[in-house]
């Protein structure tokens, strides 16, 4: 792909060099070729990512003054740099970490190989594909399935009867998806995932003590663009539904129960646990292992620090408090107060501690002689 390709596809300003570039990939400063594609997001990493063997270097916009060969000497660059300069291809953009990762994404989208029908993929009757869809040998595909459009299903991946699979989705080795599952467009789903399995719901005798399971038969819907780390489980509905909106993106080794809604731009981080009909608001942020309630609401843009805590039926929200605020801690509560509360107990414990007696503490049991 051409830089003009890039920059007509992604937007942002050529300050210098030529649009016919070539873009292969893109890189780290340190490991960059002729074709690849580097960025900085200040000035500190600019002389570097200039001396370089990239083709392209991607700076905030306002930057691409400083990068101009005959501007060399002021801008602290050295000659030899200055010199390399002439060659090199300059793209200023608002956001370069975010133009570089969707250039990134492009440059490394492939056509699926259009595998349909191997002697070890198993295809059920009346399964529906889009053009270029692309089932790797061993695949299982269940009947009635739909399939989109240039979506590829590698090796060892089951797709249950009644599936429906948007356009551009990419399945993973080894990933399950049950009847009653709906994916959008864009959706990843990495290898060991289980999509679509019954919640755990169970109803139990008072008398006996014994449990039954209450129904699972409701659906599971996956929006557009979602992504689903490895080994990461998400239930369907008990008689509703769940949801996992679009743009959500989920760690490896997560679980979201039966029911949740879950919303748009969400970010679900390694070992988190979601229980039953929970609602997260849009933008929402759960580190790793948080652990929430059933029935509880986690509020739009809410952020939630590593082993925080959400009881059951219990809300967070924002309200009141500065944007970008870390709740931390069970129950979950401002960070900064965890702290404080923390500080007050230690003093507390010092306290408490009885004044020593001949040189002994006695807060200790006395060393033997």
């Amino acid at each position: 792909m051409t830089l003009g390709e890039l920059i007509e596809k992604l937007g942002g300003k050529l300050s210098a060099g030529d649009p016919a570039q070539v873009v292969l990939g893109v890189n780290s400063v340190e490991l960059s070729q002729a074709t690849d594609l580097v960025f900085v997001e200040d000035q500190s990493g600019v002389a570097k990512a200039l001396a370089s063997n990239a083709g392209v270097v991607v700076v905030q916009i306002g930057m691409g003054a400083s990068c101009d060969p005959t501007h060399g000497a002021q801008s602290g660059i050295l000659e030899a740099q200055a010199v390399s300069l002439t060659t090199k291809c300059i793209v200023e953009a608002e956001q370069p970490r975010l133009w570089f990762a969707r250039a990134a994404k492009l440059l490394k989208a492939t056509p699926a190989r259009v595998i349909w029908g191997s002697p070890s993929t198993s295809i059920g009757a009346h399964v529906k594909k889009g053009k270029g869809v692309s089932i790797e040998p061993g695949a299982v595909i269940g009947a009635h399935a739909v399939i989109g459009d240039r979506t590829r299903i590698e090796s060892g991946a089951v797709i249950g009867e009644g599936v429906v699979i948007g356009e551009e989705c990419r399945i993973y080795p080894r990933a399950v998806l049950y009847p009653g599952t709906t994916l959008g467009n864009r959706v990843v789903v990495h290898a060991g995932a289980v999509l679509g399995a019954d919640g755990f719901g169970y109803v139990r005798d008072a008398k006996t003590g014994a449990y039954t399971q209450f129904p699972q038969q409701g659906k599971l819907l996956i929006e557009d663009d979602v992504e689903i780390g490895a080994n990461s489980t998400i239930d369907r509905g008990a008689l509703k539904q769940t949801r996992i909106g679009r743009g959500t993106k989920i760690d490896n080794l997560v679980h979201v129960g039966h029911n949740c809604d879950i919303g748009e731009d969400v970010i679900l981080v390694m070992g988190t646990g979601i229980s039953g009909s929970c609602t997260v608001g849009n933008g929402a942020v759960l580190a790793g292992q948080v652990g929430v309630g059933d029935h509880a609401t986690i509020g739009p843009g809410v952020i939630l620090g590593g082993q925080a805590g959400v009881l059951s039926g219990k809300s967070v929200t924002n309200e009141g408090l500065k944007p970008g605020t870390v709740l931390w801690g069970t129950p979950a509560r401002p960070l900064k107060q965890v702290l404080r509360e923390l500080a007050v107990l230690a003093r507390l414990a010092k306290a408490s501690r009885k004044p020593p007696e001949n040189g002994v503490d006695q807060g200790e049991p006395e060393r033997r002689k």
